[in-house]
């Protein structure tokens, strides 16, 4: 069991319906140390990789997004989730369907952040069906940039997101794979990895 799963088994709560809560350390209280083991890791598995960007979607991947950019040295865009007077120019749109939330968004990329000659990491903090994924893939191709690689903290392997996004040919990297959790008692069961 590495570190990120310890920590889930220790602070994680699972709750009916496939969530699996874990505010009190990664998306609503963020434990930065354990931030910045997960942007060594990140930067371990992405070694060799030409990445200048490091792309997220708002709001709970920019925390981890930011300590990840540390390990890389590189700036983070964010996709905001709504259009603001602070946005003026072109811009990548993209939609996306959140599970935690229920809802669609229109995701919002400035045109002067992301170009052709930006090789991106995509990081986010929990990975389910992969809409927000493939919104932001979506954003890299519409700019002409390469997507280098995906880092996600949790993915729910009983979910097609991962599976979605492998087969699209990306390298995935999570931290932890969870294969099935029980709301009655608590249990949940990573992937061997």
């Amino acid at each position: 069991m590495n570190f990120l799963e310890e920590r889930i088994v220790k602070d994680g709560i699972v709750k009916e319906g496939n969530v699996l809560k874990v505010d009190s350390f990664l998306n609503h209280q963020m434990d930065i140390t354990l931030f910045n083991e997960m942007g060594a890791e990140f930067k371990k598995r992405f070694e060799g990789k030409n990445i200048n960007k490091i792309l997220t979607v708002e709001a709970s991947g920019i925390g981890i997004a930011c300590v990840v950019a540390m390990h890389f040295n590189v700036p983070v865009v964010f996709a905001k989730k709504s259009k603001s007077i602070n946005i003026d120019g072109d811009m990548y749109i993209a939609e996306v369907e959140s599970f935690t939330h229920k809802c669609k968004n229109q995701v919002i990329v400035s045109k002067k952040f992301l170009n052709e000659d930006d090789h991106v990491l995509i990081i986010d903090d929990f990975l389910a069906n992969g809409c927000a994924l493939q919104g932001l893939i979506s954003i890299v191709n519409q700019a002409g940039a390469t997507v280098e690689g995906i880092g996600i903290a949790i993915e729910k392997g009983f979910q097609v997101g991962g599976q979605i996004i492998r087969n699209l040919g990306y390298q995935l990297e999570s931290l932890a794979i969870v294969d099935s959790m029980d709301a009655t008692t608590g249990t949940i069961n990573f992937r061997e990895q």
